[in-house]
């Protein structure tokens, strides 16, 4: 039977690894990574939808002559494969344009971390559905509510908590630029069934 050596053999980190400091960072930094989009699963309940519109096959014919220039940010799975944060339209491009892999910059994220990014991502389309919106706001507050320690079962315009003075409902009207009240008439359609949203989606009701 053999003896331990009682002698720990640990991991090296990445500064025991490096000797400078700038060698240090240089190993820290995020690297770009191609990847199939076979292993790329959607993000959960993704609330903005690929449209095969014109834009989308645009978009491809563009993917077909000079692939994705834009790399997708993708997070780990705990089970393996990787999961989209932000880049569905791309990745969808390059499955109709018939490329095996696609550029991705691999993210550690938390759930509601990932979130926000989706959200923050998506908005900057030109067109975006109401229930798009809606659902959109909606997982983007919940985030923010659970990353302040506020409560995510209210729809209401007064919270419980408050951060710095102002409240997560507060701080997603500044950065979208939507009103307090639009905010939460926005996450209100998402209470409504899907027929009805999608006469709202088609403008028939407002």
């Amino acid at each position: 039977m053999a003896k331990s050596s009682g002698l720990n053999f640990n991991l090296p980190s990445v500064d025991d690894l490096f000797s400078t400091e700038e060698e240090r960072a240089e190993a820290r930094l995020e690297k770009i990574v191609n990847l199939s989009p076979a292993e790329i699963s959607d993000f959960p309940n993704h609330p903005f939808k690929v449209r095969m519109d014109e834009a989308m096959q645009e978009m491809t014919e563009s993917v077909k002559q000079y692939g994705v220039l834009v790399p997708t940010l993708v997070r780990p799975k705990p089970e393996g494969g990787y999961e989209m944060v932000a880049g569905h339209r791309r990745k969808k491009a390059a499955d109709l344009a018939g490329l095996a892999e696609i550029p991705c910059i691999v993210r550690q994220l938390t759930d509601d971390e990932a979130t926000i990014i989706m959200v923050d991502s998506n908005l900057q389309r030109e067109q975006i559905l109401p229930s798009e919106k809606a659902f959109a706001y909606k997982m983007k507050l919940d985030a923010m509510k659970r990353q302040q320690g506020e409560r995510t079962d209210l729809t209401s315009a007064t919270p419980l908590q408050k951060l710095a003075g102002k409240t997560s409902r507060q701080i997603l009207a500044e950065q979208s630029g939507e009103s307090h009240e639009q905010i939460r008439k926005y996450i209100r359609l998402t209470h409504l069934i899907p027929e009805i949203l999608e006469l709202v989606d088609n403008s028939v009701l407002k």
